[in-house]
């Protein structure tokens, strides 16, 4: 009877264990992801996750924004835009113009691996808006990359149409991982799970520790009744 006692929470435990298995890997999120360009004279071109919304910023004339849609967890893990990204090469056939600005803007659709289930994303391209000075970047995408939808957050859905449905939906964990952007490293594996969805190493020590406790616990209790 001692024996059960003790060995049944630890069994109990052990379940609570392996049941949040699938739990513990990380969920993803499909949406287009918005970035800008730094460039300045010290350092070289780079992508910055942008820190306002596209309906809030005001880029200035000769800025380079960039849009990537991907499957991502957050703005740490997030895949950037490729392709080209210079201003001068964006919107070299849009000559300035009094009382107005150039935005440069890159629009990455993603690959395979990100697209909706039946979708298959456009090429990714650049586009040069001409727009009002006190222009927002949604105002600058509006005007080259329509049709935009929105969902009632005002989150950005679609860019020229793509993807035609859903908006920042969770995707599982262990889809196919997009490909990364020129220059970037390839993912390395991580120390809290490996690339084919497996059972992570802090879910497999956990679970040797359970063990360990139910091992125990059966051994105490023979030795109390012998």
């Amino acid at each position: 009877m001692t024996c059960r006692r003790l060995v049944l929470p630890v069994l109990c435990l052990l379940l609570a264990v392996l049941g949040t298995a699938g739990q513990a890997q990380a969920v993803g999120y499909r949406y287009w992801s918005f970035w800008d360009r730094n460039s300045t004279a010290d350092t070289a071109d780079t992508w910055v996750y942008a820190t306002q919304g596209p309906s809030t910023a005001r880029p200035s004339d000769g800025d380079v924004q960039g849009f990537r849609f991907s499957v991502s967890e957050d703005s740490k893990d997030s895949a950037k835009p490729r392709g080209a990204a210079d201003f001068a090469t964006i919107c070299a056939k849009t000559p300035a113009r009094e009382g107005s600005k150039r935005v440069g803007l890159v629009l990455d659709f993603g690959t395979s691996a990100d697209a909706p289930s039946g979708s298959t994303p456009p090429r990714p391209r650049t586009a040069c808006a001409r727009v009002d000075d006190d222009a927002t970047t949604a105002d600058a995408l509006a005007a080259v990359a329509k049709p935009l939808r929105y969902d009632t957050n005002a989150l950005l859905c679609a860019i020229a149409g793509y993807p035609t449905t859903g908006c920042g939906e969770p995707v599982a964990a262990d889809r196919p991982k997009a490909s990364k952007s020129p220059g970037e490293e390839a993912e390395s594996n991580s120390a809290d799970g490996d690339d084919n969805g497996g059972p992570s190493l802090g879910l497999l020590t956990g679970i040797a520790a359970v063990a360990a406790l139910g091992a125990a616990a059966v051994w105490q209790a023979r030795r109390r009744r012998g």
